[in-house]
């Protein structure tokens, strides 16, 4: 049965680990359709992949199965899931990762912490418990290999997720950074993703920004324009990517090693030219 299985995971492109959860999911459904997302998180960097996955899963066609495996809790008492949107399924431990793809669907934007939070009723779930799904003997490190990776093979073959284990109704979310007023005409954000051109994504999103005259502050530098491309201009750039959100650039460079800039780094929207 053709289905499609995308893989977002931290497990570099060095070793063999990226292949052998391909290799599991093969055996089961050697019609499967593999696409790699990204394997290049940093290492337990949940915020990332929440974040990475977020930007591309939208993309593929209806009824995809995404994996993600960035799992620092592997063989601990975290659990395993399936997630079931109105379009996609996700098979990923029930860590924070899947924060991105539910917050669309959540009704109250902020969350003060991390913790579980009540699925909104257009979205199921499900703890993965049965083990007669899995490979066996189950590696206590490698759960990418003996449960993700089969689970979603047999999904791609027209399992039901309900079959896999128990119906939860709560999931784990990482807390949201959204910008916040810090005084009067200044917005705090922040950096979020370093794509591999040294971009610096931010979590300001087009909405975010106010509609009269500012300017971007990042490593004690400003930007008075938006840009519309990465060509424009000289230097420092501030414009909108293609996720949607403001990023920082450098014409023909790299923003990151320009600034000395890391993920986590505040940005400041301040209303009036500089």
């Amino acid at each position: 049965m053709n289905a499609i299985i995308t893989l977002t995971t931290d497990f570099g492109l060095a070793d063999a680990y990226v292949a052998a959860m391909k290799g599991v999911i093969l055996d089961i459904n050697r019609e499967a359709t593999i696409i790699d997302v990204c394997h290049t998180i940093a290492p337990q960097n949940i915020a990332q992949a929440a974040f990475i996955l977020s930007t591309a899963h939208q993309f593929f066609p209806a009824r995809t199965i995404h994996v993600v495996v960035v799992d620092p809790g592997v063989g601990t008492e975290r659990r395993a899931i399936i997630l079931r949107t109105p379009r996609f399924d996700f098979v990923a431990p029930d860590n924070g990762v899947l924060s991105g793809v539910i917050e669309p669907f959540l009704k109250e934007r902020l969350r003060p912490a991390q913790g579980q939070t009540a699925l909104p009723p257009e979205l199921e779930a499900v703890s993965i418990t049965r083990p007669e799904f899995w490979r066996s003997p189950v590696s206590p490190t490698f759960h990418g290999r003996d449960i993700f990776a089969p689970v979603a093979a047999r999904l791609s073959l027209g399992a039901a997720p309900e079959e896999f284990g128990e119906v939860i109704r709560s999931i784990t979310l990482l807390p949201e950074h959204r910008p916040y007023q810090e005084s009067a005409g200044t917005l705090v954000g922040r950096i979020v993703h370093i794509d591999h051109f040294g971009n610096l994504i931010t979590n300001f999103k087009r909405g975010d920004l106010p509609e009269e005259p500012f300017a971007v502050e990042v490593s004690n530098r400003f930007i008075s324009r938006l840009s519309r491309t990465y060509g424009e201009g000289e230097g420092l750039l501030a414009l909108i990517g293609s996720s949607g959100y403001l990023e920082i650039a450098v014409k023909g460079g790299s923003a990151r090693d320009f600034l000395g800039a890391a993920v986590g780094d505040d940005v400041k929207i301040k209303l009036g030219k500089r």
